[in-house]
């Protein structure tokens, strides 16, 4: 996958899993902006990497929808899927994605530098949102970042991320997308078994 995208990813997790239970009682942009601080104030305290996986994993959950996310990347191969084959793919598309971020943790450090500037809350409808914003650092040009998110009535949760353009669930659709086409719905489940084997034994 594109180490710019995996890092913004990383950046992204950060930014929101040390506070996430303020999701319950925050709109989207002010979601963002104030646990951008918070998960800056987090680095400082602790970068040790199984330290922060422990926390990512305890945060992680109420703020990403997987189910959507996992739904949206694995495309038509959902509908083929039956529901223990579904729970197996949310199951190992989580698995995936917060290996990923312990793959990056020794990227912490770098989230010290860096401000968030909120460019711009695009409504998609009155539960769906888009929220643009502008990642910058010292002597590098700015990172666009676009975090949409949806309510399900109670809280806001991030299914999709898109770095410089990039979609992270159109990015993992295209890879699913051929992975089901040619082994199926129980081929992609045991390609992310392996893939999060392999992760797991870099950790």
């Amino acid at each position: 996958m594109n180490t710019v995208l995996i890092r913004s990813f990383f950046t992204l997790v950060l930014a929101l899993f040390a506070f996430a239970a303020q999701a319950q009682s925050q709109g989207p942009e002010d979601l963002i902006k104030s646990t951008f601080d918070e998960a800056k104030a987090t680095v400082r305290q602790t970068q040790d990497p199984k330290k922060l996986r422990a926390i990512a994993e305890q945060k992680l959950l109420p703020v990403f929808d997987f189910e959507r996310m996992t739904r949206l990347a694995v495309g038509p191969g959902w509908r083929q899927a039956t529901p223990e084959q579904r729970s197996a793919l949310v199951d190992g598309f989580r698995q995936l994605l917060v290996n990923t971020y312990n793959s990056a943790l020794n990227q912490a450090s770098s989230l010290l530098d860096k401000t968030l500037e909120i460019r711009q809350t695009q409504k998609n409808d009155d539960k769906d949102v888009t929220v643009r914003s502008l990642i910058r650092s010292p002597a590098k040009p700015p990172l666009a970042l676009d975090y949409r998110l949806a309510s399900d009535g109670k809280a806001w949760r991030v299914y999709d991320v898109v770095v410089e353009g990039v979609s992270l669930v159109t990015t993992y659709r295209t890879e699913f997308g051929e992975e089901v086409r040619r082994a199926g719905v129980p081929g992609l489940i045991k390609s992310l078994e392996d893939k999060n084997r392999t992760l797991a034994t870099r950790a």
